[in-house]
């Protein structure tokens, strides 16, 4: 049983989650040994463009300056979206992150202007072998993962796993996890234009009258879909064992990693901080939770929601936190410690 910390709802305002958000870190730190090397990557979400309900870049500031005044030196670091967007290309994801306000530090976008730079991680799991993993995290041992607790269309629900999972993942292994197959090019909107033939490292991709792509060449790395220009190129999303594979992918970028986990279950909306618009909560603030372990922390969040709402909101996710536990990235089993910041 490992220990999720908790600090509910934990204050009105922004700046106050920051400072819980510290308070956490520093428990951890004190009850673990835990000891900081000289660089820290902070891996966030920085929203979709449209999106105001992902956490804000002032929650962010009194760790970043708490890893300063210890002489660590903090940055951001994310992966490229796999979805034509605002954060498709690195270019593009560190203006949209900019114009959010993550201006404090340095941001490492890890897999690359087009989300194709990756390592590949052995994990020989149920349904995944290896996971694409963005290169960028191989120069790092440790990372605070900080996480906002939300809904999702496929994942039930956008915790720690899922931080882990896609964030982690190039778009090749985001496409992994979505589909398992290669794309579709849909002939209708192909103009011919030879990008994707020539974006292409694999000769995977010819064209006819309109783009076709050889099944059997294609490594699912996913460029073709960044580089066309109308959208022709597409994923075919809610592959089999989706769920699952959330769970082997977390388990991917994790191993043998340092990792605290912090996560805001603040604004919890139905849907998830990719969506490029305005959206509603549909459950009320809870507050800031953080553990050593993912599973457990995930865990204890939707315990949380659930409870606090009366209903069976985000269920779906569970079954990733059973495989999670299965394959040993973690515990569902966890003792919920709260803390009274009116002592701190």
């Amino acid at each position: 049983m490992n220990i999720v910390y908790f600090i509910r709802n934990s204050g009105a305002d922004y700046a106050q989650l920051g400072k819980d958000a510290l308070t956490l870190l520093k428990k951890i730190i004190s009850e673990t040994a835990h000891q900081f090397e000289k660089e820290m990557p902070i891996k966030v979400h920085f929203g979709e463009k449209g999106n105001t309900t992902f956490i804000p870049a002032v929650c962010y500031e009194e760790i970043i300056n708490y890893l300063k005044e210890n002489e660590v030196s903090p940055c951001y670091i994310e992966t490229n979206v796999l979805y034509r967007g605002a954060r498709t290309t690195s270019t593009s994801h560190i203006q949209t992150a900019r114009s959010h306000g993550f201006t404090q530090i340095p941001i490492i976008i890890a897999d690359g202007e087009m989300g194709t730079e990756y390592n590949e991680i052995e994990i020989n799991k149920e349904y995944i072998n290896s996971c694409k993993i963005g290169k960028g995290f191989e120069s790092f041992n440790q990372y605070i993962v900080m996480s906002h607790f939300k809904g999702h269309i496929e994942a039930g629900f956008g915790g720690a796993l899922k931080q882990l999972s896609m964030g982690f993942a190039s778009r090749g292994g985001k496409l992994a996890q979505h589909s398992g197959i290669s794309p579709n090019v849909t002939a209708e909107k192909c103009i011919g234009c030879d990008l994707c033939v020539e974006k292409c490292d694999f000769d995977a991709i010819y064209r006819t009258d309109t783009a076709v792509i050889d099944d059997s060449k294609c490594i699912g790395c996913a460029g073709c879909i960044a580089v066309c220009p109308k959208g022709a190129i597409r994923n075919t999303w809610g592959g089999s064992n989706f769920l699952e594979k959330l769970s082997e992918y977390a388990y991917g970028a994790s191993k043998n990693k340092d990792i605290i986990y912090i996560t805001f279950v603040h604004n919890i909306t139905k849907d998830c901080d990719c969506m490029g618009k305005p959206m509603k909560p549909i459950a009320d603030n809870i507050g800031i939770l953080a553990s050593k372990d993912p599973v457990a922390l995930d865990t204890a969040c939707l315990d949380l929601v659930q409870s606090n709402s009366g209903e069976k909101l985000f269920e779906k996710g569970r079954v990733s936190l059973y495989h999670a536990e299965k394959i040993g990235l973690g515990t569902m089993k966890y003792q919920l410690v709260e803390i009274n910041i009116e002592a701190n």
